[in-house]
């Protein structure tokens, strides 16, 4: 039985081969051009060919979005934008507009069409519409309940990808004007400025301001589907989707790492409710807003939305990358990310190892002098440990 695919976020290559490492089957990334997170990083076209040999060579996919809603300005170039992905020979591109689908018929080129969420495919009729039209996958818009994913999935025979973490929109997946409005910026060709996250004052129906202790926003929690991943293998979807190409290497790594031990688990027959309740504390302190189930069980209410006011305090738990172990000495190096110090309870997890927890021994710098504190963000830093650990496994603060 083929395993449901991972997909994570990449921003740029580095957090491209930290996904993978964590346990992405694909990842989907956007080139500097016609790509819906202008604010990120991105990849230039050889970038874009390195990201897909590496991919290759460990049996993986890369998908490229291509997925801003196209004006008339916007055309110039696309043509030999869309060749040189061919020729780069990425696995899929992502698309919303029938512009992009009909000059790859038009010229022939050998690409593969997956639907972007910000077309909002809500139905059977329209996921046959794209299917028809040479598409090979819907990522269908956030929306949806499970029973609806499951018809549109039984009707239809076209492949499904659905989000599973990360942020939500207050609008209809890719229907937003808010921001294009208020800013100039268009969320729909990249620039969205998160104008559901800005806080405003209320008036009422006569202009008169209403007094409150906090000002409303229109924004939306996150979405965690950590309860739910089963039922969506069971019902046959695709693929399931991680948002986030603008997060860290440490945001990108914990969730992924966190979701392929739950699919893992589930094809294993050994997820246990002790597990997720772990693996949802793990989820809870990654990020620093709420996180809710949304559509797929119920429709969201009050519960799922931030109206008057939130709580998004960044955590200090991310504490350093591992950068080397000498087997010999049995010396850790790492990069610290953040501060901590000799007798603190930390833990170490990764690809290759089952996470461990320990007290912090005593600290050496570079020179191989004692510091015994980790106050410096980059700085490297030396500890002693018994147990083995790899080059890019991560340290932060005791989950339990």
């Amino acid at each position: 039985m083929k395993k449901i695919e991972l997909l994570a976020p990449a921003g740029d290559l580095e957090r491209l081969k930290f996904a993978f490492m964590y346990g992405a089957d694909a990842c989907y990334i956007g080139g500097r051009e016609f790509s819906l997170r202008a604010n990120a990083k991105n990849f230039s076209i050889d970038e874009i060919k390195e990201a897909t040999t590496y991919a290759h060579s460990l049996n993986k996919k890369v998908y490229v979005t291509v997925n801003i809603v196209f004006h008339n300005e916007n055309e110039d170039k696309l043509l030999d934008y869309l060749k040189s992905l061919e020729e780069a020979s990425v696995d899929a591109l992502i698309v919303s507009d029938p512009l992009v689908i009909n000059l790859i018929k038009k010229n022939k080129l050998n690409l593969k069409v997956h639907i972007s969420t910000q077309a909002s495919c809500l139905n059977k009729e329209t996921a046959l519409f794209w299917k028809n039209e040479g598409a090979e996958r819907v990522v269908l818009a956030r929306e949806l309940s499970k029973g609806e994913i499951k018809e549109i999935i039984d009707k239809t025979g076209i492949e499904v990808e659905c989000f599973i973490h990360g942020a939500m929109c207050s609008s209809y997946s890719g229907r937003c004007v808010l921001s294009n409005y208020l800013t100039g910026r268009d969320a729909n060709r990249g620039g969205c400025a998160q104008i559901c996250r800005w806080e405003f004052p209320l008036y009422d129906s006569k202009l008169n301001k209403i007094e409150s202790k906090t000002l409303f926003t229109a924004s939306s929690k996150d979405l965690m589907m950590i309860d739910y991943i089963k039922d969506m293998i069971d019902i046959g979807v695709t693929s399931l989707k991680v948002e986030g190409r603008m997060r860290s290497n440490y945001y990108v790594a914990t969730v992924i790492n966190t979701y392929r031990s739950i699919i893992d688990d589930i094809y294993n027959n050994t997820l246990t409710n002790e597990n997720i309740t772990h693996y949802k504390k793990v989820l809870e302190r990654v990020a620093n807003r709420e996180a809710k189930v949304q559509f797929f069980d119920k429709l969201p209410s009050v519960d799922e939305q931030y109206y008057l006011g939130r709580n998004e305090a960044s955590n200090q738990d991310f504490l350093g990358i591992v950068e080397d172990y000498d087997d010999e000495s049995k010396m850790v190096t790492i990069t610290e990310r953040n501060y901590f110090k000799t007798g603190d309870e930390v833990e170490i997890f990764g690809p290759n190892i089952k996470t461990f927890s320990f007290i912090m021994p005593d600290i050496y710098n570079k020179d191989n002098e004692k510091v015994n504190i980790g106050r410096h963000p980059e700085e490297i830093l030396k500890f002693k440990l018994d147990k083995k650990v790899f080059r890019g496994d991560m340290i932060r603060v005791k989950i339990d």
